[in-house]
């Protein structure tokens, strides 16, 4: 499962004020893809995305083994709390951000570009070799940014939203926010159900399924999501 945020603008008790329009979607175990869900609030803390989470799983959302989002302590607080026993991992997107505000600018050009090396790799087990490379290559300079991972497919849609709601400008209130921004939503989930390639292979969501042996976890949710970069 992959969560993000985005921000619109609309109005609230005859104010215009920023709201957070946030969703959810979702890998499915046969590697199709879907939007889970949608919702808007006063902004990203961790009351609203732990509500947001019950309401999924409320909806008949289960068996989720791994969650993709930002590092945010509300959201990884919901994430620990709603959806006990997944794995988690942090944006690429949003990591990549967060890396070059901690190194000096002078650096990072090089620091972003080595990190883009990972997820250039052809394969799972390449990404992995890499990783290892690159944050044996970081640590002695830049500690703090040594360990390194994730991804966000979600970053893209969320810049389709955007772009489809921009023409708005100032939404009336948020069922409007949620009338345009779940229409573009349902168009993308319609075109990801007809779509004849499945976004990740049988073979790669099967290493994410529990085995029951919890230590050897983490090391296959990394390797998973090895293969998801790849892909």
């Amino acid at each position: 499962m992959f969560l993000d945020a985005t921000y619109l603008k609309a109005r609230v008790a005859g104010r215009v004020v920023s709201r957070a329009v946030v969703i959810a979607t979702g890998v499915t175990a046969d590697g199709g893809r879907e939007v889970l869900g949608l919702d808007v609030g006063d902004s990203e803390d961790g009351a609203f995305w732990t509500a947001f989470l019950r309401s999924l799983k409320a909806r008949g959302l289960q068996g989720v083994q791994l969650v993709v989002s930002d590092a945010h302590t509300g959201l990884k607080q919901a994430i620990a709390a709603v959806m006990a026993g997944a794995g988690w991992q942090r944006c690429r997107v949003h990591f990549l951000r967060n890396v070059l505000a901690r190194v000096p600018k002078g650096s990072a050009e090089m620091v972003a570009a080595a990190i883009r090396t990972i997820f250039a790799q052809p394969t799972g087990a390449e990404v992995i070799d890499q990783l290892d490379k690159v944050a044996a290559m970081l640590e002695p300079k830049f500690p703090a940014v040594a360990r390194i991972w994730s991804t966000n497919p979600l970053e893209r849609l969320n810049k389709e939203v955007k772009r489809r709601t921009n023409v708005v400008g100032i939404f009336p209130d948020d069922a409007a926010v949620l009338r345009l921004a779940g229409a573009v939503l349902i168009e993308a989930h319609d075109e990801w159900q007809v779509a004849e390639r499945r976004y990740l292979s049988e073979g790669s969501m099967a290493k994410l399924v529990a085995t029951g042996d919890d230590a050897a976890r983490p090391k296959e949710v990394r390797r998973a999501t090895a293969e998801l970069v790849a892909n």
